[in-house]
């Protein structure tokens, strides 16, 4: 009988011999890589999944964490809507032709194409939950800003007494939004209804479309530094970031777009890449100013300001910016407002509420969960390529994604945002709905992308674009 020789035997050895095991090839930079990649993502998923299952015990057995769908503040609803099937066109046009158009267009049709295609992710994904619920009444409940314009007929009047209708048990206690925030917050949405655009509808396109932008402010920032390469690379996954779900329609994606707006307006002044430094300088300093009026924790913003200044080794921009910044605080003391006393008053109201129960314990870490679901698994996966190149000095290596120094100047501003985060994350003041109060960092993120292979990029949109799909689909998110 004659014996066949195996598959694996060498072409010169006997016939029903086998051949001796031959070395085996060392993996090559690019695999490793990618399995690196693959670590760094599963990682977050697992951290995801510890959370949910941590919080389904707690929540069931002593009901202290006071949501449903735990680290989400969500609830079990499976559903389409009539955002369904666009959602699913953009993402898909996004994910095949997203790249390949960033890397071609001119740099103008890149920003304010990033802005229309996110506007049009962000309306498709609301719309998943209807017109109704998932745009006109979103911003018109008890809790929202809303639900309080008619109280400042007596602009002036309303905000010298503001600080007298934070705490819970006050006369007349503010909504839990109003009372949570400064006045410029509600004050967007009383000027809204002055110019004839009142309303839930009204309010839910104007924080869609500012909060749009931010993915536009995010690229103007990385090119001043001198990364539109990566910019470039990075453009499709600002516009598909899953934390689209809750930018539409919350005014957090608003308070997230003047934050971001301000950063790259300092950026452009920093490293006079504007026509008119001083003015880019005068206008962050307003912005930074509206943003801290907008939101408490925003004052975090000062992290990377003060990074940007450091990065671009100047400080040549700061006179102007904190004489818009002083302007804007200006205009509030003079009108008989003062941050610092309604802060201390917040906090007060904070612990009034289910804040009290909830443990700081679970929300320290499980808060970081829920960055999986808003700035999406590429952010992982780019976090860890951002680590090892900082620990090279910057330099690419031969694991693919953009090249050089100056990849090394938009991860370090990246990275003070996720120090703000952090900061933000250990106050005990963002004990649960982080998806939605931390957007004016997580947004950021998704620049992290870039630094994966190009090869990668389609894979990892795809995953993004997914996990936004089923977290709408599958869960009712609330705010």
């Amino acid at each position: 009988m004659t014996l066949l020789p195996h598959p694996d035997s060498h072409p010169g050895a006997p016939t029903g011999t086998a051949a001796p095991d031959a070395p085996a090839r060392p993996s090559s930079p690019a695999s490793a890589g990618r399995r690196r990649d693959l670590l760094a993502a599963g990682a977050g998923v697992l951290l995801y999944l510890v959370a949910s299952v941590a919080g389904a015990l707690i929540e069931r057995y002593d009901g202290t964490l006071h949501v449903s769908w735990a680290p989400l503040l969500a609830e079990w609803r499976p559903h389409l809507g009539p955002g369904t099937v666009p959602a699913l066109l953009v993402a898909a046009l996004v994910v095949v032709y997203g790249p390949g158009l960033a890397a071609r267009l001119s740099w103008s049709r890149l920003v304010w194409g990033s802005w229309a295609v996110s506007m049009a992710w962000i309306w498709s994904l609301a719309l998943v939950d209807g017109w109704q619920r998932g745009v006109a009444d979103r911003l018109t409940t008890r809790h929202e800003y809303l639900s309080a314009v008619d109280r400042f007929q007596d602009i002036p009047a309303t905000l010298r007494d503001f600080t007298h209708h934070i705490l819970m048990y006050a006369p007349d206690p503010w909504p839990t939004h109003i009372a949570g925030h400064p006045p410029a917050a509600v004050l967007t949405f009383v000027g809204l209804d002055r110019i004839g655009l009142g309303g839930g509808a009204w309010a839910s396109a104007f924080c869609v479309t500012t909060g749009a932008s931010t993915a536009a402010a995010v690229l103007v920032t990385m090119r001043a530094l001198g990364a539109e390469r990566a910019a470039r690379a990075a453009a499709p996954f600002l516009v598909l970031a899953p934390a689209a779900v809750w930018i539409g329609a919350s005014a957090d994606g608003y308070f997230a777009a003047v934050a971001a707006w301000a950063l790259a307006l300092l950026t452009l002044a920093a490293t006079r890449t504007v026509r008119a430094p001083w003015a880019a300088a005068l206008g962050a300093g307003v912005l930074l100013g509206l943003a801290v009026y907008l939101s408490y924790g925003l004052t975090l913003m000062a992290v990377p300001a003060v990074a940007v200044l450091l990065i671009a080794r100047t400080a040549r921009p700061l006179p102007l910016a904190l004489a818009g910044f002083a302007a804007v605080t200006a205009v509030f003391l003079l009108a008989g407002f003062r941050w610092w006393e309604a802060y201390d008053l917040l906090v007060e109201r904070y612990y009034q509420g289910v804040a009290r129960e909830r443990p700081y314990g679970y929300w320290v870490w499980a808060n970081l969960s829920t960055l999986v679901v808003t700035a999406g698994l590429a952010s992982f996966a780019g976090l860890g390529r951002a680590v090892r190149r900082l620990r090279r000095g910057g330099k690419p290596g031969e694991d693919g994604g953009t090249d050089g120094g100056a990849d090394r100047r938009f991860v370090l501003l990246v990275g003070a945002v996720l120090l703000a985060l952090l900061i933000a994350d250990l106050s005990g003041m963002s004990k649960a709905e982080t998806e939605r109060i931390w957007l004016p960092f997580a947004l950021w993120l998704p620049a992290l992308a870039a630094l994966l292979p190009a090869r990668d990029h389609r894979g990892w949109l795809a995953a993004g674009a997914g996990t936004a799909l089923l977290v709408n689909h599958l869960l009712l998110t609330n705010w």
